[in-house]
C-alpha cells in the first residue's frame, strides 16, 4: 500500500473527506501519497548507499574515487569486501596478519607469505591459476598497500610437471581433451 491508499485509509474513520474514486480530496490525497511514496523511495537509496555492506551503485564508485587505485570491479560484494580491506590500512599495518587483511583490497583473493629471505615477500593468489585479469591494476595496489621495504614478489600457479604425472594423464589423453599448451598449463 502506498501512501496514498495510507492516508485515505487514515482519514476514512472521521467521515468528513468524500474519498470516492476521483473526487477531489481522494486526488489530493492521491498526489500526496505521491509525494511521500518519492520521498520514501530517495531515503531509502540514501540509507542503501551509505552503509559499504549495502551499497550496490554510487555508494561503491564514491568510496572508491577516495583511493589512489580502484580495485578490480568484479562484482558487487567483491567490490565491498576490496572496499572494507582498503578502510583498514593504518601506520600500523606492518604485520603479515595485516597486510593479508589489506591486500584483500586488490578486488581478489590474495595472500601474502613471508620468505626465507629477510625483507622478501611473496604475494600469491590461491583461488587463480596463471596470471589474473587486470594484473597489472591488481599488482600497483597491492604496492600501494605492502610496505615499501619489502621487495615483493608475485607468485602464479601453474600445473607442474609433477601434478601432470600425478594424475596419469598421458600426452593421448591430453590431446584428447583438447589441451592447448596454454589451457594445459593452466588446469591445475
Amino acid at each position: 500500500m502506498g501512501y496514498g491508499a495510507y492516508l485515505q485509509e487514515l482519514l476514512r474513520p472521521l467521515g468528513v473527506y468524500d474519498l470516492r474514486v476521483g473526487s477531489l480530496s481522494a486526488s489530493e490525497l492521491e498526489a500526496m501519497g505521491a509525494g511521500l511514496d518519492g520521498a520514501e523511495a530517495a531515503a531509502d537509496l540514501a540509507q542503501r548507499e551509505c552503509i559499504t555492506a549495502t551499497a550496490e551503485e554510487e555508494g561503491l564508485s564514491r568510496r572508491e574515487s577516495l583511493f589512489v587505485h580502484r580495485p578490480v570491479q568484479v562484482s558487487i560484494p567483491l567490490r565491498r569486501e576490496a572496499i572494507h580491506a582498503l578502510l583498514q590500512i593504518s601506520s600500523d599495518s606492518f604485520t603479515l596478519e595485516a597486510v593479508n587483511r589489506a591486500i584483500q583490497g586488490c578486488g581478489i583473493k590474495a595472500e601474502a607469505q613471508e620468505t626465507e629471505q629477510w625483507g622478501h615477500i611473496r604475494v600469491i593468489f590461491p583461488n587463480v591459476a596463471g596470471i589474473p585479469q587486470d594484473f597489472d591494476q591488481i599488482r600497483q595496489v597491492i604496492l600501494d598497500i605492502i610496505p615499501c621495504h619489502l621487495e615483493t614478489e608475485f607468485y602464479f600457479r601453474y600445473l607442474t610437471w609433477a601434478e601432470l604425472e600425478a594424475r596419469g594423464w598421458t600426452w593421448a589423453d591430453i590431446h584428447q581433451a583438447g589441451y592447448t599448451w596454454y589451457t594445459l598449463e593452466l588446469a591445475v
